[in-house]
């Protein structure tokens, strides 16, 4: 069941993918508040009134936004390797060569929004009351730790922990991400 004729849901029938990405339609009209939007459908379409949420890197900004627009949807947050946004001045983006698991342009219209970022977007931070887990991935990660940091001191009552991965956490250090979001979670390590 997709909620929005531009997201699809993942394999599980239960995960968003967002627009742009993997199975989802790639429209080319793209930013972090339709996404969002996309995102607050599916819990809609699919009648949850509260939800823990965990989101990565844009996925993360999204979770955020939507928990600081909607506190009273998100009981548990968990945001992996993602960063309070400042205005940023960065190179020209260049587009990886072969087939991509997500729309290019979408990767421009998102980082436009990401390096000149909405000044409410931090506004919002102070306005979750999830029980908010920030895990970092450390030195290995191409996103500023001590943004990381940041964000996870905006955040009221928020937690960090780091996990020395990189920024895909989840895919390079499996186990422990998954021990450190269960335990969070209050589910039973593995």
């Amino acid at each position: 069941m997709a909620a929005s004729p531009v997201m699809n849901t993942g394999r599980s029938g239960r995960t968003p993918d967002l627009r742009g990405h993997r199975r989802s339609e790639r429209p080319g009209d793209y930013s972090v508040e339709l996404m969002e939007a996309d995102v607050r459908d599916f819990l809609d379409a699919l009648e949850l009134d509260r939800v823990d949420l965990i989101g990565h890197s844009m996925g993360g900004l999204v979770g955020y936004l939507l928990a600081g627009d909607y506190p009273g949807r998100v009981g548990r947050l968990i945001l992996e390797d993602v960063a309070a946004l400042r205005p940023r001045e960065r190179g020209a983006l260049q587009r990886p060569e072969g087939e991509l698991p997500y729309d290019g342009e979408m990767v421009l219209a998102i980082r436009r929004q990401i390096d000149c970022p909405d000044p409410a977007w931090l506004e919002r931070l102070g306005r979750i009351t999830a029980k908010t887990l920030v895990i970092g991935g450390g030195a290995q990660s191409h996103v500023p730790q001590d943004w990381v940091a940041e964000l996870a001191r905006d955040i009221p009552g928020a937690r960090m922990e780091t996990i020395e991965a990189g920024h895909l956490i989840h895919i390079t250090e499996p186990e422990a991400f998954t021990r450190t979001a269960l335990t969070f979670l209050g589910g039973r390590p593995e």
